[in-house]
């Protein structure tokens, strides 16, 4: 107990800057220096920012990279496009969305379509009056 109580002894200028060095090493060991800058083609959204009136940046024509409009536009496609198969197991749900039988609109065994008979022109609309003056 009597240990946790005692003052540590302040420490000498030798050895704060051998630990200063240290530290500083570490950093520069780390540090990496990026000089190239590259959009995200992944990213959806990509911000346009408006030039500067009269800035000389506008009268400069850059050839456009085929390189970056390739990547950019492989991104923008669909999964379906870019591979033949799913990659991933939730790709696997709704991969195969076609159905297995095309279906036949004009068969009316499976397609109940709304047709109004007379009885059915009446309902609607004595409904439609009837809605009318329940709104007045």
């Amino acid at each position: 107990m009597a240990a946790r109580g005692r003052e540590k002894a302040p420490a000498d200028p030798v050895h704060q800057n051998q630990i200063m060095c240290e530290l500083i090493r570490k950093e520069l060991r780390a540090q990496k220096l990026y000089t190239e800058y590259n959009v995200n083609p992944h990213h959806p959204a990509v911000h346009n920012i408006t030039r500067k009136p009269m800035s000389w940046h506008d009268n400069v024509e850059e050839p456009a990279d085929a390189k970056f409009l390739n990547v950019i536009h492989y991104a923008a496609q669909g999964p379906k496009k870019k591979y033949s198969e799913p990659q991933t197991e939730s790709q696997e749900i709704g991969w195969d969305c076609e159905p297995l039988i095309p279906s036949e609109r004009g068969d009316k065994r499976i397609n109940f379509f709304r047709t109004y008979q007379d009885i059915t022109k009446y309902m609607a609309e004595f409904w439609r009056i009837k809605a009318k003056q329940s709104s007045k």
